[in-house]
């Protein structure tokens, strides 16, 4: 029986700086998981989204496009606008309009003034450098960006990050998450799309579910969420950014309730900032596992392209420098980020120089 409380030693790849300090000192107490708690966890590995999964079958039994027209029906202007709506749509929709007992609007609100508080830091550098950089050592999780599009491809990459970036801006904008805002809409429409590729990923011949597990499965869609709430917290204090105990039980109370609109399980939805630390500790240990996909698509973010202005060429060097500081040595040289020390003395000077503006009230 004691066996069963035994903590797992961490992974290699939280053992190098900068993650065994992340993991000792701001995730507050011991965060490893139990060899019993691992094995729950990537159980589901092989677990969709059983109501946009259902949403999607349903679509096949319609003319083409004509489901698709119900579920933006429905998601405009609610699932009573819809004539004899098909009851897969019905379940999501009771599932997406449900506003959990625990949901506090004042914490929605507070958490919004903290993402728009980030600003540049936050959409600038910790969303490309730490979010979507950090999140390509998942190479189960990069398999169906590669499948779906060439998002590999260096002209595809802006977009996607012009594309996440407005999502994110349209979530957390105040308000954002009211049941008809711009961002609560996008969340359900980005439910779907995933929903959409698991299918498309599904068909294929050639997908490896003992290597890749299920296809945007619950464990990376958890992933994203931590992605968007520690990982944003922490890219930002690393550029000297600081948040009450107050601000942070916001930001993570808000992305709790994105994790019950985005359809994960409950079971793996963080209730607290504790909670994703834990998630932080099985996502490393079971998914950091990079490859040449992580390295195609890191590529695709960060190395310049010949004609590109000079300016353009300097930021992209920054925002790599930025990457190899927070992602450590090992992690940034899997993804071939540049080894920059100039640029990387001037991302420590701008945390020096924020850390000072913010403890000396300079900047509101």
């Amino acid at each position: 029986m004691a066996s069963s409380w035994q903590k797992l030693p961490n992974p290699p790849q939280l053992r190098e700086f900068p993650f065994n300090v992340f993991t000792r000192f701001l995730a507050g107490r011991d965060i490893r998981a139990t060899a019993e708690q691992r094995e729950t966890f990537r159980q589901y590995a092989h677990v969709g989204d059983p109501l946009a999964d259902a949403v999607v079958a349903m679509f096949a039994r319609f003319p083409a496009g004509q489901g698709r027209r119900m579920f933006e029906m429905a998601l405009e202007s609610g699932i009573e606008s819809v004539d004899n709506p098909p009851e897969e749509l019905v379940a999501f929709f009771t599932q997406v309009d449900a506003r959990p007992y625990w949901l506090d609007d004042a914490k929605l609100e507070l958490a919004a003034r903290v993402s728009m508080r980030t600003g540049v830091v936050g959409l600038g550098l910790a969303l490309p450098g730490l979010a979507l950089t950090g999140g390509y050592l998942s190479s189960r999780a990069d398999k169906p960006l590669v499948g779906t599009g060439n998002l590999n491809l260096q002209a595809a990459a802006p977009r996607r990050l012009h594309e996440t970036a407005q999502w994110l801006i349209d979530v957390t904008s105040p308000g954002g998450l009211e049941r008809f805002a711009t961002g609560f809409k996008g969340v359900s429409r980005v439910r779907l799309m995933h929903a959409l590729v698991r299918g498309a990923m599904n068909r294929r011949d050639d997908w490896d579910y003992e290597n890749w597990d299920t296809p945007i499965n619950q464990i990376q869609l958890a992933g994203t969420l931590m992605l968007f709430s520690l990982a944003n917290l922490a890219g930002c204090q690393a550029m000297g950014m600081s948040f009450s105990d107050t601000e942070r039980e916001a930001v993570f109370h808000f992305w709790r309730y994105v994790g019950q609109l985005m359809g994960i399980h409950p079971e793996l939805v963080p209730t607290s900032e504790e909670d994703t630390w834990r998630l932080f500790w099985l996502e490393a240990d079971t998914e950091f596992l990079p490859d040449e996909d992580s390295y195609s698509l890191t590529q695709a973010l960060h190395r310049s392209m010949p004609d590109e202005p000079a300016f353009m060429r300097l930021s992209r060097a920054y925002l790599s420098s930025y990457s190899r500081l927070i992602l450590g040595k090992t992690h940034a040289d899997h993804l071939g980020l540049i080894d920059s020390k100039s640029m990387q003395a001037a991302v420590l000077g701008t945390s020096v120089v924020n850390w000072f503006f913010e403890r000396r009230n300079v900047l509101p």
